[in-house]
């Protein structure tokens, strides 16, 4: 029984990240697909079924770190598990890392150095692994960020391919749904809680609502990262608000109580007599909500608006106030 590299086979370094891991064994699995080699199916499907080996050991933390930990010592460690297979199997034993009739599919040696390590549940407990984490990102309005409470939202996830649980192989063949990269697109439905307040790039945790676990562990948690769509009426700063409210030039002389748009309704503000245009009122408490209890405040922006089509008797008072301006100065 020959040693094989999986680093090898995939084109990666033994520093590999997992997601180059990942990238190395999708762009080798399209390649060599035996439906993109109509041709030379029977060399493709041998090829394709090594590359699915070498990732079904370095995509999986657990076998990686035993295959990179055993190193020159997989022989005897190989020969052990195969003695101890072949005695369970004499013996009539549960078959822990039986793969099913025809064993794993993969080579001999992958069987041998990895038979205590099986994909179906197993009877000890720690051959359980949890799925995995999972991250996307869902859109929401500022309201809704205000208001918080629950949506119901459809979402597309990476997940675990559910035809082949993962391996790419199906009864020894290339998994129909997924093509042989063991994971699949889902559409699912889920009940999102959110927080009153959350801000933009805050991620929601669905506890439970990520990757299948295997083996009997539990999935993973699935990460929503919020994105905030334009809102046409308020600008977001932290917890504050921020509005522009277009007012006459007389309401910003004389003074005069206006109706402004805050997120829990309208409310009544004073402008004051004499006010400069652009100037900044703060309504108290009529922003977001914070993490911690309580409300931002918000920011009006008053915006002073010249009347338009004067008539000349209009002209003529503007003028008269300008003379009595001039004379006053």
């Amino acid at each position: 029984m020959n040693y094989k590299d999986y680093y090898e086979v995939l084109g990666v370094a033994k520093s590999a990240s997992e997601k180059d891991v990942k990238s190395a064994y999708r762009k080798l699995a399209r390649k060599w697909h035996p439906d993109a080699n109509p041709k030379n199916v029977k060399a493709a499907e041998e090829k394709f079924k090594e590359i699915a080996e070498a990732y079904e050991v370095l995509g999986d933390p657990e076998k990686r770190k035993k295959y990179d930990a055993l190193g020159a010592d997989w022989k005897r460690v190989s020969e052990q598990a195969a003695a101890q297979r072949r005695y369970r199997e004499q013996s009539g034993g549960e078959e822990s890392f039986n793969f099913g009739e025809g064993g794993s599919g993969f080579s001999d040696f992958f069987d041998s150095f990895f038979a205590g390590i099986g994909r179906r549940q197993s009877a000890t407990p720690s051959f359980a692994r949890r799925g995995r984490d999972l991250e996307t990102s869902i859109d929401l309005t500022l309201p809704e960020a205000y208001k918080g409470g629950k949506k119901s939202v459809h979402l597309q996830i990476d997940d675990v391919c559910s035809r082949c649980r993962g391996s790419g192989l199906v009864d020894n063949q290339v998994c129909p749904v997924c093509g042989g990269t063991g994971r699949q697109l889902q559409t699912k439905r889920f009940e999102v809680t959110v927080p009153k307040g959350v801000r933009e790039g805050q991620r929601i945790r669905l506890a439970g609502q990520g990757g299948s676990g295997s083996g009997g562990g539990p999935n993973g948690d699935l990460y929503l990262v919020v994105n905030f769509a334009n809102d046409d009426r308020f600008d977001r700063r932290g917890d504050d608000l921020y509005v522009d409210l277009p007012v006459s030039v007389y309401d910003l002389v004389l003074g005069r109580d206006v109706r402004v748009p805050t997120m829990s309704g309208d409310v009544t503000m004073t402008i004051p007599p004499g006010t400069q245009n652009n100037k900044l009122l703060r309504l108290a408490g009529k922003g977001m909500p914070k993490a911690k209890g309580g409300n931002g405040d918000q920011y009006v922006r008053l915006i002073g608006m010249l009347p338009e089509h004067l008539t000349e008797k209009e002209l003529e008072f503007f003028r008269e106030l300008k003379n009595l301006r001039d004379h006053k100065e």
